[in-house]
């Protein structure tokens, strides 16, 4: 998987970009490991994962972000990640998967 996100503290929830990982593959019928170039387009190539993290981290104080939403197209789906850290994916014809 060629994420550009650094994941070496295990003890930090996992990240959201992880999560649209798994979220197309899933869709996609594979292990996320599986989901790469050349077959599977690069996340970083779409979005940078690192501001996707950052967008929907839990702030310094502890408090969570209020309001948010992020929208791409990745490996032929639409991908819709929100504040409340759900990814939503649906394929390019409109099919929520």
């Amino acid at each position: 998987m060629l994420l550009s996100v650094d994941q070496s503290d295990t003890s930090a929830a996992q990240s959201i970009s992880f999560d649209v990982i798994a979220a197309v593959a899933e869709a996609e019928g594979i292990d996320p490991v599986e989901l790469e170039p050349p077959e599977y387009d690069a996340l970083y190539d779409v979005i940078n994962p690192e501001a996707l993290d950052s967008l929907f981290a839990t702030r310094e104080n502890g408090s969570d972000r209020p309001t948010g939403r992020v929208e791409f197209p990745f490996c032929g789906y639409d991908v819709v990640v929100t504040n409340d850290g759900d990814v939503d994916v649906s394929d390019r014809d409109g099919d929520l998967e």
